[in-house]
Formats: structure tokens, C-alpha cells, sequence
């Protein structure tokens, strides 16, 4: 298959390397002479240090002679960059199918990928989510991976998935759209209550109480938004919730573990030079559960850190004393 991946960051670069020993991948992104430089160093130098990439990798900065050759796009932009790509996709006079593998809801509107999609390209139909717990350094060296495919065209879903998998790399079938988008999203957010947790030393039995309470968070919302329960119990949902929460190369577990130690957030986002997709999201999120009237006080507490300078030790006395109800 030739596979076009859009978005040269550390996951559209992992993922084309993946794929690239077995398809006809070529990666395009916005730089031309990052792309130029990839190229000639066969390494991702400003997202994937030490990842060598394959020589069968192709890099191309022609927007439109990567989508017009296209037999799949998969879309590996930032959630914000979403639009302006979808946009640009529109103006094709056809497209191949396409995945999306960007998480989280659009600033303003609280859109997810899937209504960008049906607003943009409201004619397209062969469209999937990608998603699952999966750091990219780790997809790029090889190591065993788990993911989940989601599509409304279920035989779509599981001729990707049959197709994009490989030796390291499994992917599952699913139709459950909206349940893997609202889990990909929303553990971002979880993730940087976990590294607040873990930076202040709460301990083994907090963060696991964190976890566990947000998955119910993260469940609620989901269901409400019309997804499936068992999805956020499975690869989307719980499985990526435990690699974010609990594993340091998540950029959004990183963002919480420095806003314990009494950094500023913007100081934070510059330091780590990568996109932290929760805090953005965050926002958004507690803005959506207040409007359909859903509980979800761990994101409202991170929300009430990030931009409203509530200091971490607070925020977790406000949580630990809220009326006792019961679990379910």
C-alpha cells in the first residue's frame, strides 16, 4: 500500500517508520529542510533523537503530490492543525481513505476529529481513528505494540487493521469511533493529574485511586457523548490511560510532575518543546461536562491548576474532601 503519513512530529514520524519496511510510505511535513535534514541523517533529530529511521522511508514537502498519490492518508497532525489539514484535503478532486491519529477536541468549539471530518469532508466516507496506549520512541525502536482502529465502515476497519499491522505492531478492529476518540483525549488530562500526584509524593495507593477514578471520569463523559461502555475498558480507554499515567516519557505526566515542583505552566510547555495535547484539552473538556451536566471533578481540578494558579497541595484537599457518595 502506499501509505502518505502528514505530519512529521515524533508520532507520524514513528508511525511511518513502522510501516515503512513493508509499505510505500513517505512522510510530509510543513519544514522542508527538517525534512531535508531527516532525509539525510535518517534520524528525526528534534522529536525522535536516537530512532534511526529506515531507508525505505520517503520525505516529501509537495502537500499536494503526497495526497494526490496517496492509497491512505494518515492524518499525524497536532489536534490544532486539524482544520487547516482537513481543509487543505478538501480541495483534492478525490481522496483515498484516511485515519486520524491526532487526540483531543478542537479549542473553541469542542469538536472531535470525527465532526471536523463530517463538517470538512462530509462526503468521505472511508474513515478511522488510530489510537491506543503507544509512546512514539517506542514505536520507532520496534517495540511490541497494542493499538485499537475504529471506523463506522466496520470492513474498512478490518482490512486497515489486517493491513497496518505487522511483526511489532498489532492493531484491532473496532466501530466505536467516538468511545476511542473521547478515551485518547481524555487520559491526556488524568496523565497530568497523575504526574501532579507522583511529584508530590502522594504515593502507590493515590495514583492508583487517581487512575481508577479517572477512568469513571473519563467513562461517564464517553458514554454520555454516545460512546461504548467495554471501549473504555480496552486498548483506547484503559490501556492508554495506564502508559499515560504511570510512564515518563508522557509529555502530559511530565507537565504535571513540574507543576508540583512550583514551575509555571508556560515555562513547562517550552522546556519540553513537544505538544502536551492535555492541556489544551483539559479546558475544553470541563467546559463540555458542565454544559451536559457530567461530574468529572479530577478535570476540573487540573483545569483549576493550569489557569487558575490553584497550587497542587490544594487542589488535592478539595478532592479528598468532597461529600462521600458511592462508587457507582
Amino acid at each position: 500500500m502506499k501509505l502518505s503519513v502528514l505530519g512529521a512530529g515524533a508520532w507520524g514520524t514513528a508511525l511511518a517508520a513502522s510501516w515503512a519496511p513493508h509499505h510505500d510510505v513517505t512522510l510530509w511535513g510543513r519544514n522542508a529542510t527538517e525534512l531535508d535534514a531527516m532525509r539525510a541523517s535518517r534520524v528525526n533529530a528534534r522529536y525522535l533523537p536516537g530512532c534511526p529511521l529506515p531507508d525505505a522511508l520517503h520525505f516529501n514537502p509537495d502537500f499536494d503530490r503526497v495526497a494526490d498519490e496517496a492509497d491512505l492518508i494518515v492524518i499525524a497532525v497536532p489536534s490544532l492543525a486539524l482544520r487547516p489539514t482537513l481543509t487543505a484535503l478538501a480541495a483534492r478532486p478525490r481522496l483515498p481513505p484516511l485515519i486520524w491519529v491526532c487526540k483531543g477536541f478542537e479549542p473553541g468549539n469542542r469538536k472531535l476529529p470525527h465532526q471536523l471530518i463530517a463538517e470538512l469532508l462530509p462526503a468521505h466516507r472511508q474513515t478511522g481513528v488510530l489510537s491506543g496506549p503507544s509512546f512514539a520512541q517506542e514505536v520507532a525502536h520496534g517495540y511490541p505494540t497494542a493499538l485499537t482502529l475504529a471506523s463506522h465502515d466496520t470492513a474498512l476497519a478490518q482490512h486497515l487493521a489486517e493491513t497496518l499491522s505487522g511483526h511489532r505492531l498489532r492493531i484491532y478492529a473496532h466501530d466505536d469511533v467516538i468511545g476511542v476518540e473521547v478515551g485518547g483525549a481524555l487520559k491526556n488530562v488524568i496523565a497530568i493529574a497523575a504526574g501532579i500526584c507522583d511529584g508530590l509524593q502522594l504515593g502507590h495507593n493515590a495514583r492508583a485511586a487517581l487512575i481508577t477514578r479517572g477512568l469513571a471520569e473519563m467513562t461517564r463523559l464517553g458514554v454520555r457523548l454516545g460512546g461504548h461502555f467495554e471501549t473504555f475498558m480496552g486498548l483506547s480507554g484503559l490501556g492508554d490511560l495506564i502508559l499515560t499515567t504511570t510512564g515518563d516519557l508522557s509529555r502530559n505526566r511530565q507537565v504535571g510532575l513540574r507543576l508540583a515542583r512550583g514551575q509555571q505552566l508556560d515555562a513547562i510547555l517550552n522546556e519540553l518543546g513537544h505538544v502536551a495535547e492535555g492541556v489544551t484539552t483539559a479546558r475544553e473538556v470541563a467546559a463540555l461536562a458542565g454544559e451536559l451536566g457530567v461530574d468529572m471533578p479530577i478535570t476540573r481540578a487540573v483545569c483549576q491548576m493550569l489557569f487558575e494558579g490553584l497550587p497542587a497541595a490544594q487542589a488535592v484537599d478539595t478532592l479528598l474532601n468532597r461529600d462521600i457518595k458511592t462508587e457507582f
